[in-house]
């Protein structure tokens, strides 16, 4: 079968031109060290429930349409993993300043889009996949194929040691010419017939960003055309006590998140002399792949940024991108209680119009002439439709484990584009913790250490938030 590069995943590709990569990453903190042998072994084991991971984009000769996934040839778990010394695990912001050179480091193009990195005195592996790879939903559902299955953590250091693995290459699964180009006639016909849907499907998801005339933001310090350097700090915050405060006031956690990332925004450019009275918030919204292609998944994964995820069943999910944007006017004054339902209601309301394929999908190749040209990134140097953009994915519940060691926390990094948003944020929920990292220009946003005292402080206001109160 051949499996072509879809919209999204091109599109991906063609807007990775600015001086730093599409790539998102998850480090996970380890109760113990493994080896760098015995984590290696487990990857190159598991990277097989996974095609993607093993698979890379050719191009088509001419006429016979766009690029293919294809088993890599060369494929070797060494072009994959490193293992380098670093801080200890438990000083999370060394950590993570010592991972950040690895997650905006461009992911080579002559070889699967990811890669792992095992640190801390292996007590801490860093995972990096390409946005062409997996959206952040398809990434929780790479790694829930790369953890442990959800069986016993084994006693016993014995029942650690793996069989010998095969080094037999995959076969290639590149097919003949004749049969890419009977392949990209085919589509092309199929393109033309669902043109019209294709043009509903862009009027709803233009809506879903703020339509074509949004209106501009006015100027601020957080818009200014962003450097090829980027920082990170990580703010954590009991979800249980999110959750009850949000529940108090007809909300949930997704709308206490925006509330306390606008209200952390407007104290942060109070102090730098300017004022906000409203934070728009670009939220990813997941949605399903069509059954049976690359990436589908059952509807309980697929809430995306505003859904719900109990556990990682691999079975279920696989990599892929399918999120749409939904631009969101999040109040930063007022009565927090009735900001949280006003958000919540709003989300509710709109989740719909970014139900479909983002407008840059919906496009096509035309996007993608468009971004090659330069023209997409011309645009985000100068966007004023949003500050900023919050991705919120749901993890397990419960404790997952990693060779048989017990992930203590998940940590989530999210970098791209060379736009004018110098600050965005990415939360992934673990356990009873919601872990938010803010990644930032340092150079346009020198203040970062001060945002993230202040969105720390936010959750903990909130959630003493009584309610109607607030």
């Amino acid at each position: 079968m051949i499996e072509r590069a879809s919209d999204a995943d091109l599109a991906f590709l063609a807007i990775d031109r600015g001086p730093v990569p599409e790539q998102l990453a998850v480090a996970l903190i380890l109760d113990r060290p493994l080896s760098a042998t015995t984590c290696a072994r487990l990857l190159a084991e598991r990277v097989t429930a996974v095609p993607r991971l093993r698979q890379r984009l050719l191009r088509t000769p001419p006429a016979c349409g766009p690029p293919i996934w294809s088993n890599d040839e060369n494929f070797a778990i060494e072009r994959h993993f490193h293992a380098v010394d670093g801080p200890p695990a438990g000083a999370v912001p060394a950590v993570i300043d010592s991972l950040m050179p690895w997650v905006v480091r461009p992911l080579p193009r002559d070889r699967p889009l990811w890669r792992a990195v095992l640190t801390g005195g292996g007590c801490v592996l860093l995972l990096v996949v390409h946005h062409a790879l997996s959206d952040g939903l398809g990434g929780l559902a790479v790694l829930g194929r790369l953890l442990d299955p959800a069986e016993p953590v084994p006693s016993s250091p014995s029942s650690l040691l793996l069989p010998a693995l095969s080094l037999r290459r995959p076969p290639s699964s590149r097919p003949a010419a004749w049969h890419l180009a009977a392949g990209a006639w085919r589509d092309r016909a199929a393109a033309l017939r669902a043109q019209p849907a294709r043009l509903r499907r862009l009027r709803i998801a233009l809506a879903a960003g703020g339509g074509l005339n949004p209106g501009r933001l006015p100027p601020s310090s957080l818009l200014r055309p962003t450097t090829a350097r980027r920082r990170a700090v990580v703010v954590r915050a009991s979800l249980a006590g999110l959750r009850e405060a949000a529940h108090r006031n007809d909300a949930g956690v997704n709308a206490a998140l925006l509330v306390a990332v606008a209200d952390a925004l407007r104290h942060l450019v109070e102090e730098r002399g300017e004022t906000l009275d409203t934070v728009a918030i670009a939220v990813p919204v997941g949605m399903p792949h069509p059954a049976g292609t690359p990436g589908s998944a059952s509807s309980s994964h697929l809430a995306g940024a505003l859904g719900s995820a109990k556990t990682l069943r691999p079975a279920e999910v696989s990599a892929g991108n399918a999120s749409s944007p939904l631009v969101v006017a999040v109040p930063a004054g007022g009565a927090r209680a009735g900001r949280l339902a006003l958000v919540a209601a709003e989300v509710r309301g709109r989740r719909a119009e970014a139900a479909g394929p983002s407008p840059v999908t919906v496009l096509g190749g035309w996007f993608r002439l468009f971004a090659r040209m330069g023209g997409y990134r011309w645009y985000m140097r100068r966007q004023r439709r949003l500050h900023t953009l919050v991705s919120h994915l749901r993890g397990p519940d419960r404790a997952v484990c990693l060779g048989g060691v017990r992930v203590r926390a998940m940590i989530p990094v999210v970098v791209g584009g060379g736009g004018n948003l110098t600050v965005s944020f990415v939360a992934l929920s673990y356990l009873d913790e919601l872990v938010v990292t803010v990644v930032a220009d340092p150079d346009r946003c020198p203040d970062l250490d001060r945002l993230g005292e202040l969105l720390s402080g936010e959750f903990s206001s909130i959630a003493s938030t009584p309610h109607g109160e607030g």
